[in-house]
């Protein structure tokens, strides 16, 4: 058996492998036998390096296997790769050596359920959304009557012919502008996107036209619509492209948008600022109808007409009843004489009133002055209460000096009494060391032999002590 598998290694049975020869004999192996094959299943672990390759495993409920596809097979996939989505894809069959994992290399992918160009509708949808590029706060208002209406489309087939045959009958004589383009096919996507680029490009450079202020923005009453008739998803893929839809959304002219039929949505209507069900509808919303407007303008101006008619009479009325109430002049200038001279008797009356009253205010103010409350008199009587009051200190002052001089002899005559000198006079002595002058009280202070002071009622005498006696 073993020499039948690997023929080069012969009959040897203890023939010893490496890691990588055991590796590169089972890659050959499992390359030649599976060079291409079908495989389905649902992916998950998806993931989307740098490098641009997809790396991704393959499973269902039993097994699973590891996947990738390069970067140059993946570029012509119409839609991302996403966990969960059930795929059936031709592949071959390989094993990664550093790993010693096999693993399946996909070179084309198709999704289940759902053709590819509706997965990439779908997801370019989704993605958009979460951009904000569907948001109704960023649709322009169509104008009412544009000055004029660039057609993007194909300039031949019944769509141009139908927007033009609608805009003409609703308004004779409207500017339309055909922007010829492919609307399938390869780069049509592209032509779209350049045609918008353009109109907007012109609005903003235009050329100088006579009559026309340089500064005259047409942009405020442009339209464009973008149009062509119905098909399969594949036929309006120019309309679900990625760059026609972020053109749409950047024009500053405002876009409606009317691709296929009633019942075909493509990304372009999403983004558009007004989606037209059909082209001929496009024109309908682009364009007003002329009759109905000059119905409207002549119903407009007999209702004014009538109104003003009726404000004139009024106001004729007014001036009238006005008139009748206005009087000469000569009339009102003699009134106001009138009142003039009677307001000045009153001014007047008023004034001598006022200057009586403040005269005998000053009158009464000088008789009180000079009578009630005159210095002089005022004076006299401080004067005459000085004299009182002086009269009054000088008694009191008297009585105060006799009541001390009193108290004084009284307490002199006491102090004269517990004097010492008073005691001397008496008969009594006080004796007193001669050295410090301290008065003896006990005979045994005094030592024998010491001379002693004696202080007499006159005089004093010095005496020896010989003997004391206690």
């Amino acid at each position: 058996m073993t020499d039948q598998l690997y023929p080069e290694h012969g009959h040897d049975l203890g023939y010893i492998y490496t890691v990588s020869s055991l590796t590169k004999e089972l890659k050959s192996l499992i390359e030649e036998a599976y060079p291409f094959i079908w495989v389905t299943g649902e992916i998950s672990n998806c993931a989307l390096p740098a490098s641009g390759h997809i790396y991704f495993s393959l499973k269902d409920k039993d097994a699973l296997i590891h996947c990738v596809m390069f970067r140059n097979q993946k570029k012509r996939l119409l839609f991302n790769l996403e966990n969960g989505m059930k795929i059936t894809g031709i592949g071959r069959l390989s094993l990664y050596e550093p790993r010693g994992s096999y693993q399946l290399i996909f070179e084309h992918i198709d999704a289940e359920g759902m053709g590819d160009l509706q997965i990439f509708f779908e997801q370019l949808k989704k993605k958009l959304a979460l951009e904000g590029l569907f948001d109704e706060k960023h649709k322009k208002k169509i104008p009412f009557l544009p000055s004029k209406i660039s057609i993007i489309t194909s300039p031949s087939g019944a769509v141009i012919r139908d927007i033009i045959d609608v805009s003409q009958r609703r308004f004779p004589g409207i500017h339309l502008e055909v922007v010829p383009v492919k609307v399938q096919g390869e780069n049509a996507d592209l032509e779209i996107k350049n045609a918008i680029e353009l109109i907007n490009k012109m609005v903003k450079s235009p050329p100088v036209l006579s009559g026309l202020p340089t500064d005259f923005d047409q942009s405020t009453d442009l339209v464009i619509i973008i149009a062509r008739g119905g098909g399969s998803l594949e036929d309006l893929s120019a309309f679900n492209s990625e760059i026609v839809a972020r053109a749409v959304f950047e024009s500053e002219i405002p876009v409606i948008s009317a691709v296929g039929h009633e019942t075909d949505y493509t990304i372009c209507d999403f983004v558009a600022d007004l989606r037209a069900p059909t082209p001929s509808v496009a024109a309908e919303m682009a364009v007003p109808e002329k009759k109905a407007l000059l119905k409207s303008i002549f119903t407009l101006r007999y209702q004014m007409t009538g109104v003003l008619q009726f404000k004139v009479a009024e106001f004729k009325k007014q001036v009238k009843a006005l008139n009748l109430r206005l009087k000469n002049p000569i009339h009102k200038v003699h009134d106001m004489r009138f009142k003039s001279e009677w307001l000045e008797q009153r001014m007047l009356s008023r004034i001598v009133e006022i200057l009586k009253h403040h005269q005998q205010r000053v009158e009464w103010f000088t008789h009180s002055l000079l009578y009630v409350n005159h210095p002089q008199k005022k004076i006299v009587e401080l004067r005459r209460e000085t004299e009182r009051i002086s009269t009054r200190l000088s008694i009191a002052m008297s009585k105060i000096i006799d009541q001390y001089r009193t108290k004084t002899v009284s307490n002199k005559l006491k102090l004269e009494a517990l004097s010492p000198t008073s005691v001397l006079k008496r008969g009594y002595s006080i004796t007193r060391h001669l050295g410090n002058g301290q008065i003896l009280r006990n005979a045994a202070d005094a030592d024998q032999g010491e001379d002693v002071e004696v202080l007499l009622s006159k005089g004093k005498m010095v005496c020896q002590v010989n003997k004391t006696i206690l």
